[in-house]
């Protein structure tokens, strides 16, 4: 026996684990913010990926020319990790297809997902599904392009359960304020600020019932917009409660201060980060056998069922910028 099996061959069938996604989903809608964006990910890393807005981002009556800009920008060379994806309109909506037509048409190998916003159900996102594929194959670009979706009206979070399970989605997002909005005003505005969106049942009901379709399906659950922008410690709080209260392992930004803090947020503790490690090369070194470990003066025992945790936190330190020793990352995940 030989101990260079890694975490994810010895703890994970296929399937089972959850895409790897940047923990920042960065939104931006004019031409202007999308190349700072672009600056700002080449400074920081692919520790987020930028979406360039096709739909509130776009003038109306300007929608085609709008869409053209975007695939300009996602074949530029300033999209060097390959992070960045779009917006389209929603299904249904008469500039659906021609932004499809020109995204995947143009670009569609340079687009790291497409975001479909306002599915009213499931049908409705299977069937923008299938013309994304259909415009991929036509012109023979974008094979398996992933899908995102937005969960922001009444008939998609009643069917998050089947929307997660659909195999073209990677990952499902909450729309807070357009589903706040779609009770009429039975929600209060509180409900959409950084603290009132964690208490209201009904966006609590949400919230939870997206990230439980999500890890359910081995799908990437992206938690909502916080519009204090100006206020790093709001963000950083909201971000931290969406990540260690609610199951989100991503989240949106509106605005080039939000990135940070929320890569902080998600980012494990040092502490964590190091009893991770020390858990995950013992497991290697025993060939992915039950160990003993000692914490926090205890001994305590740990198999594969646990080990998936922790082999988790590190891979979450990897996707948030955090380094690693060079012999632990060898070991880990091999040679880049």
């Amino acid at each position: 026996m030989t101990d260079t099996i890694r975490p994810q061959q010895a703890l994970f069938e296929e399937g089972d684990a959850a895409p790897e996604l940047p923990v920042c989903d960065h939104y931006c809608g004019t031409e202007e913010r999308m190349r700072k964006a672009l600056a700002l990910q080449a400074e920081l890393g692919p520790v987020f990926d930028i979406t360039l807005d096709c739909e509130d981002g776009a003038p109306i009556g300007a929608e085609a020319e709008h869409a053209a800009m975007v695939a300009e920008l996602a074949l530029a060379v300033d999209n060097r990790f390959g992070r960045v994806g779009a917006r389209v309109h929603p299904f249904g909506h008469p500039a659906f297809a021609q932004d499809v037509e020109t995204l995947v048409g143009r670009a569609g190998d340079r687009l790291a997902y497409l975001m479909v916003p306002k599915p009213r159900h499931l049908v409705d996102l299977q069937q923008a599904v299938a013309h994304i594929d259909h415009v991929a194959r036509v012109h023979g670009r974008g094979a398996a392009l992933p899908v995102h979706a937005l969960v922001e009206t009444h008939g998609a979070l009643r069917d998050v359960f089947a929307m997660a399970a659909l195999p073209r989605i990677q990952s499902l997002s909450f729309g807070l304020m357009d589903f706040v909005s779609a009770h009429r005003g039975a929600i209060p505005q509180s409900a959409m600020g950084a603290q009132g969106q964690f208490e209201h049942p009904l966006v609590v009901r949400a919230k939870l019932e997206i990230a439980a379709a999500c890890h359910g399906a081995a799908k990437v659950p992206s938690h909502c917009v916080v519009t204090e922008f100006k206020d790093p410690a709001a963000i950083a709080a909201a971000a931290r409660r969406a990540a260690r209260e609610f199951g989100y392992t991503r989240m949106w930004s509106i605005h080039p201060a939000q990135i940070r803090p929320i890569v902080e947020a998600f980012a494990p503790s040092v502490a964590e980060l190091d009893e991770a490690i020390a858990i995950i090369l013992a497991a290697q070194a025993a060939h992915w056998a039950p160990i003993r470990h000692r914490q926090q003066g205890q001994d305590r025992l740990h198999d594969r069922a646990s080990y998936r945790y922790f082999w988790q936190v590190i891979a979450r330190a990897r996707r948030t910028g955090q380094p690693l020793p060079a012999e632990v990352a060898l070991a880990l995940f091999g040679p880049d």
